[in-house]
């Protein structure tokens, strides 16, 4: 990996030589990541003069996005919405700070992320059965774990793993994750073929998508 540099601005290049097109994104960090196949660092270079006006936009979309947070202690975030550490919601939770009376955050944290985990493991099992029997598709196992860039993975040994995190956004947002995933079990790329299939059981997914991507920028 290298660096780009272009007026103010600096972008990872990232060389894949698998690749058969050159991207751009940005991601929530306000990184800029240039991917592409083996080319010249003057073809790279090029590219992110091009696009030096996409690139702004979107470095201020990402600035203009404030993370939705919650409370330590106080509140939860579940499904999208932020529900008191008082409600039903949040009982498991609060089981888990009343066992430990402490105020160090990494310590809440950790039992924060204890509640996702079993909360995962509860909902996302069986939305994962039902897709799974759906699509007549079978993987060898479900893992689930606290993940900072991807929301679900695949590999080819059909071990899919999910991250603890979707519990914290909207139910159809998870349930896309899922088929998702799942359809990486037929194809293991982002083909037609692949967003086809996804098509087929979550309705206007490429909007979906495209709306989730937005909503993720705002999840810690």
């Amino acid at each position: 990996m290298s660096e780009i540099f272009f007026k103010d601005l600096v972008a990872k290049h990232i060389i894949k030589p698998r690749l058969k097109n050159s991207y751009i994104s940005v991601d929530r960090e306000s990184n800029v990541i240039i991917k592409t196949p083996k080319v010249s660092q003057r073809f790279a270079q090029s590219l992110f003069e091009q696009k030096e006006s996409w690139i702004r936009k979107q470095l201020l979309k990402v600035q203009n996005r404030a993370p939705q947070t919650v409370s330590l202690e106080d509140e939860v975030m579940l499904f999208g919405e932020v529900y008191s550490i008082d409600s039903d919601e949040a009982m498991p939770l609060r089981k888990l700070l009343l066992k430990v009376k402490t105020t160090d955050p990494e310590k809440v944290l950790k039992h924060y992320d204890k509640f996702y985990l079993d909360a995962a493991k509860e909902y996302l099992t069986p939305r994962v059965e039902y897709y799974a029997e759906l699509m007549g598709l079978r993987h060898s196992q479900l893992k689930f774990r606290k993940m900072r860039s991807r929301w679900g993975s695949c590999n080819s040994n059909g071990v899919i793993t999910l991250n603890t995190k979707l519990m914290k956004v909207k139910k159809e947002y998870i349930d896309y994750v899922v088929v998702h995933e799942l359809a990486h079990l037929t194809h293991m790329n982002h083909s037609r073929k692949f967003h086809d299939l996804v098509e087929v059981y979550i309705q206007n997914s490429k909007a979906l998508r495209k709306e989730f991507k937005e909503a993720s920028y705002v999840i810690n």
